[in-house]
């Protein structure tokens, strides 16, 4: 009895539909990733094996370097734009609103408050290290710290514009306190830390991090 042949389907599978789906996704990751803004104070980190990580925005960062010279940054616009408006009732130095948005817009600076507009006056491609003395620092807690004042009123700030997102968003999860890391150049005086360490201390910041790079175990 002869057997009979079954016909063999084609393994043949259209990847066309697979393709369209991969290009929209890579277009879509494309078009909405923020590009990650060049540091004005760049510094050579010392080497550590923690592998912990800052994440998320409520983060205030002490950058040291280029012999001594202290920038300030935050990640939270908002917080940028409150914690300018206490360190403006704070010195009585008034800033117009534009100089206000460009402050929100700036990643970091280095300067005297006295000196903060004619910073915000220049373009951004010209707000480079060599124009920025570094924020005056100090073992007192008066207005000549001005570090200390600045990194108080941040806090201030972040507690105030998350408990306002609270009350705006039901489903807003207050990150609570500010974070306060410290980024320093390896080859960075002793001196200068320990005058930021105090700054910190001073007010009650005793947790804080510092950034390193990764080295193997």
């Amino acid at each position: 009895m002869a057997k009979a042949k079954v016909k063999r389907a084609s393994t043949v599978i259209d990847m066309t539909a697979m393709c369209d789906v991969a290009f929209l996704l890579l277009t879509f990751f494309v078009l909405t990733a923020t590009a990650r803004q060049p540091e004005t104070l760049e510094v050579d980190t010392p080497a550590s094996t923690v592998k912990e990580k800052l994440v998320g925005d409520n983060i205030g960062m002490i950058t040291v370097g280029n012999e001594g010279k202290i920038f300030f940054g935050l990640k939270d616009p908002a917080v940028r734009r409150e914690t300018l408006k206490n360190i403006s009732a704070k010195y009585k130095v008034n800033f117009s609103e534009e100089e206000y948005e460009q402050f929100a817009a700036s990643e970091d600076f280095g300067v005297p408050v006295r000196t903060l507009r004619q910073l915000l006056s220049l373009p951004k491609e010209q707000r480079k290290v060599e124009v920025q003395p570094g924020i005056p620092v100090d073992s007192t807690e008066n207005e000549s710290n001005e570090l200390y004042h600045w990194v108080q009123q941040a806090r201030l700030a972040t507690v105030k514009v998350n408990r306002d997102r609270e009350n705006e968003q039901r489903d807003f999860v207050n990150p609570g306190p500010m974070q306060v890391a410290i980024k320093a150049d390896a080859e960075e005086k002793y001196a200068v830390m320990n005058l930021i360490i105090e700054t910190l201390r001073n007010q009650k910041q005793n947790k804080f991090s510092f950034i390193t790079g990764l080295r193997a175990e």
